[in-house]
């Protein structure tokens, strides 16, 4: 009985994980900029002496989907999208640099430039870019900031400093449980590279919401066939401690 019965629970455990995963996509399919992330099934054989005759199921997330979601039009000049697979750089809660394709920039009090959700833009440098007092701020094409100073004429306008842009290899990318996307450990720093942007537009979420409403059900009518094996299983021990209480 117990073969049968831990590999059902190991089943249920992992769709439940799997489920876990799928619906966070689904949840943020409306979230600008979102990647979704990948799952896979996979067998994994109970180790030991003798023969495998135990095989588990194991859910993971092999990697995360970076391809380009569809591009929504704001007008907003602080809204910004890069274009030929390159990247932005942010600076995370956790002080170190994380990449990212859109944001909708803002100005704080204090004149630093961050993003939406506060996390300061970096520019060339890898610093975070703060701002003079300002009438107008515009983002050119490969990056770079300008602005009218307070006072200034309209048509005197000043480059302040650059978006710090990178073009790393997908590969080499991998998004933390934080949701923040990074490089992997050990690979090398990336330079500066010539990438052009789009202002006035954001990316919108790369999630498949049909597809992800698919994978709910296939995993919901996995979970439930575990639940039942489980049954079985318990139906099973019931049935042998029948026959075994026989005089």
């Amino acid at each position: 009985m117990d073969r049968m019965l831990y590999v059902s629970m190991s089943g249920a455990k992992e769709a439940l994980m799997s489920q876990a995963n799928n619906a966070n996509n689904l949840a943020n399919a409306t979230t600008d900029g979102f990647k979704q992330d990948f799952n896979q099934f996979r067998a994994q054989h109970m180790e030991g002496p003798g023969w495998l005759t135990r095989t588990y199921s194991m859910d993971e997330r092999p990697a995360t989907d970076f391809t380009a979601g569809p591009i929504k039009v704001t007008g907003r000049p602080m809204d910004v999208v890069t274009k030929e697979n390159g990247f932005m750089a942010i600076q995370s809660p956790a002080g170190d640099e994380a990449y990212v394709r859109s944001a909708s920039m803002q100005i704080t009090a204090a004149g630093q430039l961050v993003d939406v959700h506060g996390n300061p833009m970096l520019n060339e440098g890898g610093a975070p870019i703060v701002l003079p007092p300002l009438e107008e701020i515009s983002i050119g094409t490969d990056g770079t900031i300008s602005i009218i100073p307070v006072g200034a004429p309209t048509n005197e306008l000043v480059v302040i400093d650059q978006l710090r842009m990178v073009q790393p290899n997908v590969q080499d990318l991998e998004k933390g449980l934080d949701g923040f996307v990074r490089l992997k450990p050990g690979v090398e720093e990336l330079g500066q590279a010539p990438i052009r942007m789009v202002s006035g537009a954001v990316e919108a979420s790369n999630v498949n919401t049909a597809q992800a409403l698919v994978t709910m059900i296939e995993l919901t009518r996995k979970y439930e066939m575990q639940v039942k094996m489980m049954k079985t299983s318990k139906d099973h021990a019931a049935s042998s401690d029948k026959l075994l209480s026989i005089r």
